[in-house]
């Protein structure tokens, strides 16, 4: 399984080149470390907490960001298998974040408070996709 955790600058800016006015949803999937890795000079560093531990932290912290954003969760699930995909990609955390327009989430990872908080998410995950998509309707077919 490759390991991503933060987006590259490539990667950023594509995002950052789509409509911000319209709102967003956001795939993520995280597969959770064993052992949180907390840099050195954290206060967390080498106290043992596992990566769901560190990844609640991180939870805890930005919530009150999320939800002064309007933005929140709209779906979560758990993961049970792969029928279709590699077999090693296995996920802890699976869910839709909804925010009400791409600035939003913008203006989040730019929040000072949620720059403290990463940190968490950071030490808490081995690797993880987060996919930009556009809210569409539902319906009865596939297709």
């Amino acid at each position: 399984m490759s390991h991503y955790i933060d987006p590259d600058r490539a990667q950023f800016e594509a995002f950052k080149g789509l409509d911000r006015d319209q709102p967003i949803e956001m795939l993520n999937l995280v597969k959770l470390r064993d052992t949180a890795a907390y840099p050195e000079d954290h206060a967390l560093a080498g106290t043992g907490l596992t990566g769901a531990e560190a990844y609640k932290n991180y939870g805890r912290e930005t919530a009150p960001i999320i939800a002064r954003l309007g933005a929140g969760i709209v779906w979560r699930g758990n993961w049970q298998a792969t029928l279709i995909g590699p077999g090693d990609e296995v996920w802890d955390e699976m869910f839709i974040a909804r925010y009400p327009t791409a600035h939003a989430f913008l203006e989040m990872v730019t929040d000072p408070d949620y720059r403290k908080a990463v940190v968490h998410r950071q030490a808490a995950v081995e690797t993880s996709r987060l996919i930009r998509t556009s809210p569409a309707k539902g319906g009865a077919s596939f297709g």
